[in-house]
C-alpha cells in the first residue's frame, strides 16, 4: 500500500469532503427506505401502518450506523479523496461507481452473515445503491452539469479541432538522445524537418542526415524568443524534446534547470499557439511517478522525488492549461530508455551496466528491487512519430506512457540479463546508496489509442551495445559526452548562462534602437 494513501494528517479540505459524503450517504439511504416504504403494498402486499413506519425508521438508523463508516473507508482507499480528485470526469465517474458498488457488496455480505441481526429490505438496498451513486457523482460534477444544462459551453474534450496535413516539423532539442533518432525517422518518412538546438554535443548526433535536403538546422538557444519565433515560421507541428535530462544533471544547477525545462517550455508553447500550430508533442518522463509499488497508469497519482520530475510535471500542467480548440498538446512520458542513437548515453542504467560488464567485468547494483519500465530509444522515437501522425482527436490533450508492459523489470533483473549475455560478469549488490525511484508502469493506453507496440526487447538492446563496443565504435564509455551530468560542467553552464545574457542584451539593444 502506498504511503501517500495514508497521510499522517488529513487536510481540512478532505475532512469537509468526507463529512459531505457521509451526509449524502445518509440522505441516499433515507430516500431509498422512503421509496421502499411507500411501495410496501406493492412489494409485500401489506398496508402501511404506524408499526411499519417505526420499523423502517429502525432500519434507517441501523443501516446508517453500519454502512456510513464502511462506505467512507472504501471510498478513501479507492483514492476518492486524494488522487481521483484530479482525474478527468469520465474516469472519476467510473471510480466513484466502482467504490460505491464495492461498499454495497461488502455491506450486503455483512448483512447476510449477521443472519437478521442487521436488516435492510432487499429492494431498499438497490434503491440506496442507485441514490448513493447518483448523489456522489452529481456532487463531484455539479458545476459542469449546471453549465452543461444551461448550454453555455461545450466540453473541451469533444470540441472539434482542425486535423490538417503536416509538411514541416520543428524539432526542438533534435541533437539529443531521443531527438537524433526522431530526426532520422522523420526524414525517412519524407517530412521536412527544422531543428532548433544549441548543439552542445556538436553536430555528430545528426551525422547520418546532416546534409539531407529536407533538414534545416538552426543552431541557437531555444530560450531565445526571437529565435523561437523565427523557427516557428511555416511550421505545421512542434516536437519539444529540449531539456536538461536526468536527475543528477538537473540537480547541478536548479535555476538553470527550471529556466530550460519549464520557463522555456511555456514560452515555446505560447509562440506555437500564437502561430496557429495546433500539434505540440512534449517529452515528459515516467519518473513523474516517483516511488510506488503499484502498477501505474496515466491516471495514477504523480509522486516526484527529483527536480527533473517536478520540472516535467510543472511543464505538463502548463501545456494542459493552454489546451483549447486551437492548441492540442500531447504529452509523452517515456520509460527508462536504453540502446544506441546518434547521441548515445551511458548514464542510463541498462547501457551503463552493459558497458561496465564489457570493460570492467562487473556490475554494481544499488538496491536492486526498484522497478523500471524500459524502452529502446528507437521505439521511443517511433512513438513520437506515430503520435504525430495519429488522428488529432484521438491524442489531443492527453498524456501517454511510452514503453512496454513486458519490459517492466527490477534493476536486479536487468543486471541478470546483462550477466547472461556477457559470460563471466560479476554482479555486486550494494546497499550504501539506494535509488529511491521505483515505478512499474502500464502502457496499455497508447496501444489502445494508436496501436503502438515496441519492437525492441531488452536483450536485443543490450546486444546492440555489446556489438558496438566489440566493433570498436565505443572506446571510452566514461567520456563526458556520454553522460549528461558530467558534460554539464561549470564551463558549459557558464556558457549557457552567458548565451542567455547575450541574447537578452542584444534584444534590449535592438528594442532601444528601434524605439529611438
Amino acid at each position: 500500500m502506498r504511503s501517500s494513501q495514508l497521510p499522517s494528517a488529513i487536510s481540512a479540505d478532505v475532512v469537509v469532503r468526507i463529512v459531505a459524503d457521509a451526509l449524502l450517504i445518509n440522505l441516499a439511504i433515507g430516500a431509498a427506505l422512503v421509496a421502499r416504504y411507500v411501495n410496501v403494498p406493492t412489494f409485500d402486499g401489506l398496508s402501511v401502518t404506524r408499526e411499519s413506519f417505526w420499523e423502517y425508521l429502525s432500519y434507517y438508523r441501523n443501516s446508517v450506523i453500519a454502512f456510513t463508516p464502511l462506505a467512507l473507508l472504501v471510498l478513501y482507499f479507492h483514492g476518492i479523496y486524494t488522487r481521483v480528485r484530479s482525474y478527468r470526469r469520465r474516469a472519476k465517474v467510473f471510480l466513484v461507481l466502482r467504490a460505491v458498488s464495492t461498499a454495497y457488496l461488502i455491506f450486503g455480505f455483512v448483512v447476510f452473515q449477521l443472519n437478521g441481526a442487521l436488516y435492510m429490505p432487499r429492494g431498499a438496498v438497490l434503491f440506496a445503491w442507485a441514490f448513493t451513486c447518483a448523489f456522489m457523482i452529481a456532487a463531484r460534477l455539479w458545476t459542469w452539469l449546471w453549465v452543461k444544462a444551461a448550454g453555455y459551453v461545450v466540453d473541451r474534450q469533444s470540441t472539434s479541432i482542425e486535423d490538417r496535413a503536416i509538411g514541416r516539423v520543428l524539432v526542438i532539442g533534435g541533437g539529443g538522445y531521443i531527438g537524433s533518432e526522431v530526426i532520422q525517422q522523420l526524414i525517412a518518412k519524407d517530412y521536412s524537418v527544422r531543428v532548433l538546438d544549441v548543439l552542445l554535443y556538436g553536430s555528430e548526433p545528426l551525422a547520418a542526415v546532416l546534409n539531407h535536403p529536407r533538414l534545416e538546422i538552426i543552431k541557437d538557444d531555444f530560450r531565445r524568443i526571437d529565435t523561437v519565433v523565427e523557427a516557428m515560421r511555416d511550421v505545421d507541428a512542434v516536437i519539444h524534446l529540449g531539456a536538461i535530462v536526468g536527475d543528477p544533471a538537473c540537480a547541478i544547477d536548479e535555476g538553470l534547470t527550471v529556466q530550460i525545462n519549464l520557463t522555456a517550455t511555456r514560452m515555446i508553447a505560447e509562440v506555437a499557439k500564437g502561430h496557429g500550430v495546433n500539434r505540440f508533442l512534449f517529452a515528459s518522463s515516467c519518473s513523474v511517478y516517483g516511488a510506488s509499488d503499484e502498477i501505474l497508469d496515466e491516471l495514477s497519482a504523480l509522486n516526484p522525488v527529483s527536480l527533473y520530475a517536478r520540472s516535467k510535471i510543472a511543464s505538463e500542467h502548463v501545456l494542459q492549461s493552454m489546451a483549447d480548440q486551437r492548441f492540442a498538446p500531447v504529452i509523452l512520458r517515456f520509460g527508462t530508455i536504453y540502446g544506441l542513437s546518434g547521441r548515445t548515453r551511458f548514464d542510463l542504467v541498462v547501457n551503463l551496466m552493459a558497458a561496465k560488464a564489457l570493460f570492467q567485468g562487473s556490475i554494481d547494483v544499488f538496491g536492486g528491487d526498484q522497478w523500471r519500465p524500459f524502452v529502446h530509444v528507437a521505439d521511443a522515437a517511433r512513438a513520437v512519430v506515430e503520435c504525430l501522425e495519429a488522428p488529432l482527436a484521438a491524442v489531443r490533450n492527453r498524456a501517454f506512457n511510452v514503453g512496454s508492459d513486458a519490459q517492466n523489470y527490477t534493476i536486479r533483473q536487468a543486471a541478470d540479463i546483462v550477466a547472461a549475455l556477457v559470460p563471466g560478469v560479476t554482479v555486486n549488490e550494494r546497499t550504501d546508496v539506494i535509488d529511491k525511484r521505483n515505478y512499474r508502469v502500464s502502457f496499455k493506453a497508447l496501444n489502445a489509442v494508436i496501436g503502438f507496440e515496441p519492437r525492441w526487447t531488452l536483450e536485443a538492446g543490450i546486444m546492440q551495445v555489446i556489438d558496438a563496443v566489440r566493433a570498436g565504435k565505443i572506446v571510452n564509455y566514461e567520456d563526458p559526452k556520454y553522460n549528461n551530468a558530467r558534460f554539464l560542467s561549470e564551463e558549459v553552464r557558464v556558457r549557457l548562462g552567458r548565451e542567455q545574457a547575450n541574447w537578452e542584451e542584444d534584444l534590449m539593444r535592438r528594442v532601444t534602437t528601434t524605439t529611438v
